[in-house]
């Protein structure tokens, strides 16, 4: 049974896993998923996911002292992420058991590798990729293409669990579709560059 509390708005998200608990204000946007065992709480200010962003198995979303979480569109926060009251631009992905901490700005594009830790109030400008602990940039790449597949991916993927395919991303017509996907991408990409 899925765990939302009152004051949850949910704007047509893909899925949302039953495991997930989520409770106070929080806004999941269209196309968006939320995964296994994932907790998103906001007892003050508000937490927003935007459209086609995903949230992963075991994420911790939690405001900070005076400050929301707000994730951009088309993102990926991927498993054992914690973002703790910190804004995270579109088209980003937050690797794996990640920690984003109060007061933290990240910018459009960026890949913040796995096992990063940004202490409080760190900026990362858009298309950035950064690592380490304390966390920093490391190089200046635009990553829109290779997070927006990653955020294709999951739409894709939480559309079949919905309908209880657990297996889309073997079917030959879903390689297909994201061929197809990854040309549009780089089309759109070049045409701003």
């Amino acid at each position: 049974m899925q765990q939302y509390g009152p004051a949850v708005t949910l704007e047509d998200p893909a899925f949302i896993h039953p495991s997930a608990e989520i409770y106070g204000k929080v806004s999941i946007g269209k196309g968006a998923s939320v995964w296994i065992n994932a907790a998103i709480r906001s007892e003050s200010q508000e937490i927003t996911i935007g459209d086609y962003t995903n949230i992963q198995d075991f994420v911790m979303l939690h405001v900070g002292y005076g400050k929301g979480v707000h994730v951009g569109r088309h993102c990926s926060i991927t498993h054992h992420v914690t973002l703790h009251g910190c804004t995270v631009g579109d088209n980003c992905l937050i690797g794996i058991n990640s920690t984003i901490m109060d007061g933290c700005v990240i910018g459009d594009n960026c890949i913040v590798g796995a096992h990063t830790f940004l202490k409080e109030g760190t900026v990362i400008p858009e298309n950035s990729i950064v690592a380490g602990s304390p966390g920093a940039v490391r190089k200046t790449r635009n990553s829109f293409v290779e997070n927006r597949m990653n955020a294709f991916f999951y739409y894709h993927n939480a559309l079949a669990y919905a309908e209880g395919n657990h297996r889309r991303w073997q079917d030959p017509d879903f390689l297909e579709l994201a061929g197809k996907e990854m040309e549009k991408l780089r089309a759109k990409l070049a045409e701003v560059s």
